[in-house]
């Protein structure tokens, strides 16, 4: 999707250590990325304390990597995370991963897609997502609040 989708974007410089024989990012640190593209995500929308001060706890179920083009040592990338859908005990979030440019223009490198399950940590078993987490999520992303979130049924 465009850049101008995302509500939220982070930069970060490449690191040598996350870079291969080849020159290139090693294709495990794509994950790394997204991590900290979701974790300042999270921070940004602030949904924790919006949820009444229930437990947030989650355990990634599932991480798809689709590599478009490389990334290089020392070059800045931006990480933009939002969310695409909710369902009872997940959340559905893309992050993409572009070069970073101060004009807008979109330079894709690869996409993340994760389903987020909220957990028990005591059980690790799902638990229901607290009420109101679509919603502000929803907001964040600037699709207003009668915009509908898709539903899964995870």
């Amino acid at each position: 999707m465009p850049r101008a989708d995302f509500a939220f974007s982070h930069r970060l410089r490449v690191r040598w250590s996350e870079t291969d024989a080849q020159g290139v990012v090693f294709n495990a640190r794509y994950l790394d990325y997204a991590d900290v593209a979701i974790t300042e995500y999270w921070r940004a929308v602030n949904f924790r304390e919006k949820a009444n001060g229930e437990p947030m706890e989650f355990h990634v179920k599932k991480a798809t990597v689709t590599w478009f083009a490389p990334i290089k040592p020392d070059e800045l990338i931006d990480v933009m995370a939002r969310t695409l859908a909710t369902g009872r005990t997940s959340m559905t979030q893309v992050v993409e991963i572009h070069g970073a440019t101060d004009d807008g223009s979109d330079d894709l490198r690869a996409t993340v897609d994760l389903v987020s399950v909220h957990v028990d940590l005591a059980e690790h078993r799902p638990m229901t997502l607290p009420s109101g987490i679509a919603d502000i999520f929803r907001e964040f992303d600037g699709q207003g609040p009668s915009a509908t979130l898709a539903s899964s049924d995870a």
